[in-house]
């Protein structure tokens, strides 16, 4: 090796190494050679998709999802001792996304740029040339497809031309191309996988305003919700969710913004909750699925409280846990035939609710409880409202009594007391008529006045 071969090479993998930084090019210990790992810049709102007849599986359908960043292209490179006077360097590149057919059209266009510049370094230039121009140059845009060569080995044949730049048909496959990638489907992982790595990365070196605190924070101190891209810091979003949590509001740990409703994932609530209150968050939104589903009730008892499957059709279900056997409809002891009973409390709420519903409903109230239970209730609520209307209770025993025409000196039909339709108080059995006479009396000369439905008095006609 020349010494000005060697010079221009220390120079060249020192000026690389100032420039980008350890993720980004890597010099050999033990050779004159690298390894470059290069991110293509990608426009906004890029899409990759796998068609369903390019899938492992004929049953499996198409894949399509936006990414910001793909997996790098990785050049390994070794200095040869004449280079760059002579020689070019060695090379491979390899990639997950493209095909070897699109790296191949890279390998060609990189030893073009050698020729080209035979006698100079060139490293620098190829990677200017994979970050910037790749796409490009393989004339890839949004939506782009991914792709996995069918055959094998560097010397195997194209069996069509892959997107622009790539090797044409009957065209030899360069053996420094390398699709790094076992399957479309572990591809799609590590694309996945790398986006939201490299999403985050970029997340935690930015500094965001918390919209509870007003505190600017590192990205590592915050948090942001994935719809909507809404950003908090991690202290006022732990102590927001673990009041949500506390108080039974599992489906509420949305995005705090006013009129934005984007969940949290499980994932950013175990971050940022202890494990007490993630296993009570786990458990409530465990139960609350189970509450929506139609064919899941709990067993009645307090202390078991399992969900138990019911059977289509069927009104009794016996839980696993405890072998209680109940009634679905009622949650009591499993009846058979008869109807559910039904408590005093709650006539009035049956009424109501028979009331409002319609004919479906009305028909399931009626098998539950019983057509009679219902038309008791019915009547027994009719005669309530027309004894509060039309009558008032004995001050004595409560009796209701109903004042059809006479004077105001009443006697219950219960209890046989004496007392005053007007004020309700009770009379002397041996005077009754005193309380009408005394001029310190209230119904002062009203033992005859009559008491309207508009609350005025008028004297009763003879």
């Amino acid at each position: 090796m020349s010494s000005e071969d060697r010079e221009a090479q220390e120079d060249e993998l020192l000026a690389l190494a100032s420039i980008y930084d350890e993720e980004e090019f890597k010099r050999a210990e033990s050779a004159q050679g690298g390894e470059t790992r290069i991110c293509l810049e990608l426009p906004q709102n890029f899409k990759i998709f796998v068609s369903g007849s390019a899938t492992e599986s004929p049953q499996s359908s198409s894949f399509e999802c936006t990414v910001c960043f793909l997996p790098p292209l990785v050049l390994h490179f070794e200095l040869p001792p004449d280079y760059p006077s002579t020689s070019p360097p060695s090379f491979t590149l390899s990639g997950k996304w493209l095909s070897q057919a699109q790296l191949s059209a890279l390998c060609k266009h990189l030893d073009n740029v050698w020729e080209e510049n035979r006698g100079c370094v060139v490293l620098f230039a190829w990677m200017q040339f994979l970050k910037e121009e790749t796409l490009s140059y393989l004339n890839i845009s949004s939506p782009y497809e991914l792709k996995m060569c069918q055959a094998g080995g560097g010397q195997s044949r194209a069996p069509e031309k892959d997107s622009g730049g790539a090797a044409a048909a009957g065209e030899a496959l360069d053996a420094r191309a390398v699709q790094d990638v076992e399957s479309l489907s572990s591809l799609i992982r590590e694309i996945l996988d790398f986006d939201q790595a490299q999403r985050r990365k970029c997340f935690n070196s930015k500094m965001y305003l918390c919209r509870i605190c007003f505190s600017e924070k590192l990205g590592t101190e915050c948090m942001y919700f994935t719809e909507c891209s809404h950003v908090y810091c991690r202290a006022c979003l732990k102590d927001y969710f673990e009041i949500q949590i506390r108080d039974g509001q599992v489906h509420c740990l949305n995005c705090p913004e006013p009129k934005c409703s984007a969940p949290a994932t499980p994932g950013q609530v175990k971050e940022l909750v202890g494990e007490q209150l993630f296993a009570r968050y786990d458990r409530l939104l465990l139960q609350s699925s189970l509450d929506l589903m139609a064919d899941v009730v709990y067993c009645p008892r307090p202390r078991c409280q399992t969900p138990v499957m019911q059977e289509p059709g069927c009104t009794m279900a016996i839980c696993s846990c405890c072998n209680y056997a109940f009634c679905t409809l009622c949650r009591m002891t499993y009846h058979g035939v008869s109807p559910c009973k039904v408590t005093a409390e709650k006539l009035m709420d049956l009424r109501n609710e028979y009331l409002e519903a319609d004919e479906a409903t009305k028909r399931f109230l009626e098998q539950r409880y019983g057509k009679r239970v219902i038309q008791k209730a019915l009547e027994e609520m009719e005669s309530k409202e027309w004894l509060e209307k039309n009558s008032k209770s004995c001050p004595c025993c409560g009796t209701p009594i109903e004042k059809l025409d006479g004077c105001n000196k009443m006697t219950c039909t219960g209890c046989m007391q004496y007392f005053c339709w007007l004020c309700m108080g009770s009379l002397s059995r041996v005077n009754p008529y005193r309380h009408f006479s005394d001029p310190a009396s209230p119904c002062f000369n009203r033992l005859f006045q009559a008491l309207h439905a508009d609350g005025e008095f008028q004297e009763a006609e003879d």
